[in-house]
């Protein structure tokens, strides 16, 4: 989800009625927002056009003093947390730090890398999900929104351009947005955009928190507007963003009924039905958002649902045609990310560097960005800058994906110490996930994949096959034959690894699994196959990973 999510047709002129204005984020500030380019991923080589169009609707009611009224917009239009939120906070932009060196010089010939020196422990792990709840404050990444963190599924749910999303201009937006719901409290589009707003704050600072308050605004929009389009796009999002995925999509028609060309509603739509292991659905939902609303948002669900298929060639066509459509910095922060991520899946770590770099000279703070950066260093020999660059990631967010992979970038290591470092990452994953589960988030395949390796193997299995339950994607297939594998099981764990590789999806983690289950399960023929594929595909997907993978080889080797 990544973010990432992907397939087209030939370009088609949208009719008159279908260029509907929607709120955006920046309309909260400027009042203004892009229409959609006239150009579909399937039959074009040119980039995407964009024209301004005025978007803001704004109801004023002189009703608006209402002592119940006044009582439910304050709730949604302040900082402080609603009933059922664990961690209060203001919108905080990072600002680049003076004097810190360059790590890398591809960013440097463009603009300095701003990098937070590693956090100290302040607390003990007894305290550790209060640290966790402070440093959710701190700055700005994306949760699985960007990218697939190790074997994360990536999902995108919402559909605000990326570029709109960026920590500022979002900040700025929230503030504006509350000051003008007080003054005009029945505006239902306003609050529509701050619940979206909300949605993209919680997803891109790492914190679950503000999901009560964006269900708080959403239901008023709705309140006020039964059905309109925009709260109910709103609501698929946030359905998405909670791993909620069959309300995501239930919520996403109903928005789609009111509003074919709906770009959010489109674009959680396809999210909804990836992360439900409905892959030929999505491919069409793909097809269908290309032709209503081309651009970044929809070409990087294009090219992802095309990955998940195996068909790497068209994804990354995809991907350098939404780059080179893309004009301000979050969106090409955001797809040469994208980029950066699927070089690295298919082991081009020197292509993968470039893009990175490309993306934080856009964006010199972009997490997702500096996150695989620093894992593309690790896979290419250069552990003290990637440790050094995870440090600076987890010191800012400690998020599940980069806690693991500074976890064994430690282990693997092994200096005086580093197994104690390793431990704390792997415990803040769990003060993580209980965070999340606070506020409404379904975090049980978070849980199964660091637990299975990291953590309580009875926990993962458990948390594997309930996420098994509720959804049966390439990556919850994998998640639950690896949790069964380390919990002994390795005859009812095959099914499952042979599912995750079952679309062609091209990912090492997955061959490894595999490779690692049929040896335990005498098809040394297979396991020698798939282990191989692995490491020639990324032979550095993971540091114990690759390292037991080689190992495997070895004694297979060995035993013929």
């Amino acid at each position: 989800m990544s973010p990432r999510t992907n397939d087209g047709e030939p370009e088609r002129e949208l009719p008159a009625s279908g260029r509907r204005s929607e709120d955006t984020v920046a309309d909260a500030v400027t009042v203004a927002g892009a229409d959609a380019g006239a150009v579909t991923v399937a039959g074009a080589d040119a980039v995407a056009d964009a024209g301004a169009d005025a978007g803001a609707d704004a109801g004023a009611d002189a009703g608006a003093g209402q002592d119940t009224e006044a009582k439910a917009t304050e709730a949604a239009t302040t900082d402080e947390p609603v009933a059922d939120q664990t961690v209060a906070d203001e919108p905080v932009v990072d600002e680049p730090v003076a004097g810190e060196p360059v790590s890398d010089e591809r960013v440097a010939a463009v603009r300095r890398v701003a990098a937070a020196g590693r956090r100290r422990r302040v607390v003990e792990l007894g305290a550790c999900a209060a640290m966790l709840a402070v440093a959710l404050t701190a700055g700005a990444i994306a949760v699985g929104a960007t990218h697939e963190t190790r074997n994360t599924p990536v999902v995108t749910a919402a559909a605000v351009t990326p570029g709109l999303l960026a920590s500022a201009d979002l900040g700025e937006g929230i503030t504006a947005l509350q000051a003008h719901l007080r003054a005009q409290p029945r505006d239902f589009g306003g609050w529509a955009t701050l619940g979206l707003a909300y949605v993209e704050q919680a997803r891109t600072n790492g914190d679950p928190s503000r999901y009560p308050q964006a269900e708080q605004a959403l239901k008023r929009s709705l309140a006020l507007r039964p059905d309109n389009d925009q709260a109910l796009a709103g609501r698929a999002a946030l359905a998405a963003a909670r791993h909620d995925f069959p309300n995501a999509l239930k919520y996403a028609d109903q928005a789609l009924k009111q509003n074919p060309y709906s770009e959010r509603a489109l674009c959680s739509r396809i999210d909804a039905l990836v992360e439900l292991g409905r892959y030929d659905d999505a491919a069409r939902a793909a097809d269908l958002a290309d032709e209503r609303r081309p651009g970044v948002p929809v070409f990087t669900r294009y090219a992802y649902v095309r990955e998940l298929r195996g068909d790497v060639t068209t994804a990354r066509r995809v991907l350098d045609q939404a780059l080179n459509s893309s004009t301000t910095p979050g969106d090409i922060a955001y797809v040469a990310t994208q980029i950066g991520q699927l070089a690295w899946n298919q082991g081009d770590y020197e292509d993968a560097l470039t893009h990175y770099a490309r993306a934080l000279a856009a964006d010199e703070n972009y997490l997702p960005a500096l996150e695989g950066r620093a894992r593309a260093q690790a896979a290419s020999g250069r552990r003290a800058e990637a440790l050094t660059g995870l440090e600076n990631v987890v010191a800012r967010f400690p998020l599940p994906g980069p806690l693991v992979e500074l976890g064994e970038l430690y282990e693997a290591r092994g200096a005086e110490g580093d197994r104690a470092k390793a431990d704390d990452q792997y415990t803040l994953v769990d003060a993580w996930t209980a965070l999340a589960r606070a506020n409404g988030v379904n975090a049980d395949l978070d849980t199964a994949l660091a637990a299975a390796d990291h953590g309580d193997r009875t926990a993962a299995l458990r948390a594997a096959r309930a996420e098994w339950d509720r959804r049966r994607t390439v990556h919850t297939a994998d998640a639950l034959a690896w949790a069964l594998h380390v919990n002994g099981k390795d005859a009812e764990a095959l099914p499952y690894a042979r599912r995750a590789t079952a679309t062609g999806y091209r990912n090492a983690s997955f061959l490894y699994h595999r490779g690692v289950i049929e040896q335990a399960t005498g098809n040394a023929k297979d396991a020698r196959t798939h282990l191989t594929a692995a490491l020639k595909l990324n032979p550095g997907f993971s540091p114990p990973g690759a390292r037991a993978a080689r190992t495997a080889l070895k004694a297979l080797e060995a035993a013929k």
